[in-house]
């Protein structure tokens, strides 16, 4: 693509704007852009497009050669643009061009290719009909994770790109997330997973040829203390009188159920008599929207599901979360415990009373440590969860302090 520069005023006697300009075929359209730059026509090279060349120190030379510079950064711009659209196989339009060179030459904040592209990677998440699409959660984690890559481009004062998003670049992103946002290592750990989906859907879809991304390492995880009930708490929960509270008494029942069946909030919170079939409850698992799940009823959930008539109670996962803990408070789980988290190289206690780490995810974390302190076999247990990964499924397991001690005394009596 061809570029050169022309005077405004040609023909005049007084100093003329100097105008960019390039024509673009697929448009039928010319691109004009002011550089700012004045010379009088009487000095300029119409042939050369470009100021006349004066020998000497003399200020006028001066100016002349200040204004070649000039001119110089518009057109060494223009070509690494161009290049830039060749290379990711892009069409550059007259719209854009003007985008560029206005943030580039006016210091005016623009929408960059990088957040570009990432929207319409999130389009087409949002928006897949093929069956391969992504869960509400995953989606929503996307999306907050290209906040934060803003955030880092404007706090850090760096340029995202997708060509040269290399492993310096990738450094400093990492240092942001655990010194300025306090990121623990598995949420880091999710984040970078997530950043790297992002850029190799980028590469395949060649609207970049880097492919630098492919030896980042994602931090390690870190097994945190998270939390689990055990068969007895449940009972106990499930068998307090909360008539005086209807609300906590639905959302209670909603909890128990999750504790009894394992499954992801997102399906046993949208659970009605069409799913139930003779002895089993029978969905498609939330994340995977391809895995049949056929989960068999006990006495608690079949109990539960003839309590509301086969259509559980309704509620979104935030108001599931803050309704628990008050569920939980209510029946004193106020005992202390700690859990470490890890930032960085650096390990930290956090302590809290035991209801406020209780959320929707603990139900299906208890039912997969109750199924396994009862020894049933882990290819049973994730028929019943959907899990296809061993290390995921594992990584549900929460062993209390009595387990631990109930173990030990059975190996050595």
């Amino acid at each position: 693509m061809n570029y050169t520069f022309k005077l405004k005023q040609p023909n005049g006697t007084k100093e003329s704007l100097i105008y960019f300009r390039s024509f673009f075929n697929n448009e039928n359209k010319n691109f004009i852009y002011s550089t700012g730059e004045k010379i009088k026509p009487s000095e300029w090279d119409f042939e050369g497009r470009q100021p006349n060349d004066i020998n000497g120190r003399t200020k006028r030379a001066e100016i002349h050669r200040s204004v070649k510079m000039q001119l110089n950064r518009y057109s060494s711009f223009f070509t690494e643009i161009v290049n830039r659209y060749k290379n990711i196989n892009e069409e550059l339009t007259v719209d854009i061009l003007k985008q560029r060179f206005d943030e580039k030459f006016k210091k005016i904040t623009v929408k960059s290719d990088f957040f570009r592209i990432y929207q319409e990677f999130l389009d087409e998440k949002e928006n897949d009909y093929t069956g391969n699409s992504i869960s509400n959660s995953t989606l929503k984690r996307y999306k907050c994770n290209k906040n934060l890559l803003e955030d880092f481009e404007s706090n850090c004062k760096v340029k995202i790109t997708l060509g040269k998003f290399d492993d310096k670049l990738y450094n400093r992103f990492l240092k942001y997330c655990i010194e300025e946002k306090k990121h623990s290592a598995n949420t880091l750990h999710r984040n970078v997973g997530l950043l790297k989906t992002f850029l190799l859907w980028a590469l395949n879809k060649k609207y970049t040829y880097n492919n630098n991304f492919i030896t980042f390492k994602k931090p390690a995880k870190f097994t945190t203390d998270e939390i689990a009930l055990n068969y007895e708490q449940v009972e106990l929960i499930y068998n307090y009188d909360f008539s005086d509270n209807k609300r906590l008494e639905r959302v209670r029942d909603l909890f128990v159920f999750g504790c009894t069946t394992g499954m992801r909030f997102g399906n046993y919170s949208t659970i009605s008599k069409s799913d139930v079939d003779g002895n089993f409850i029978r969905v498609i698992d939330l994340k995977s929207k391809s895995k049949n799940l056929a989960i068999p009823l006990n006495s608690i959930s079949k109990s539960i599901l003839e309590k509301y008539d086969y259509n559980l109670p309704s509620i979104t996962n935030q108001k599931m979360n803050e309704y628990i803990k008050e569920v939980f408070k209510k029946l004193e789980f106020t005992d202390e415990i700690k859990k470490t988290m890890k930032y960085g190289d650096e390990l930290v206690d956090q302590k809290a009373e035991f209801w406020t780490r209780i959320s929707s995810h603990t139900a299906r974390r208890s039912f997969i440590t109750i199924m396994k302190n009862k020894r049933v076999p882990d290819k049973v247990i994730m028929s019943y969860t959907g899990h296809t990964s061993l290390e995921v499924f594992n990584a549900y397991y929460r062993p209390s302090e009595d387990d631990k001690i109930n173990y030990m005394n059975e190996v050595f009596q």
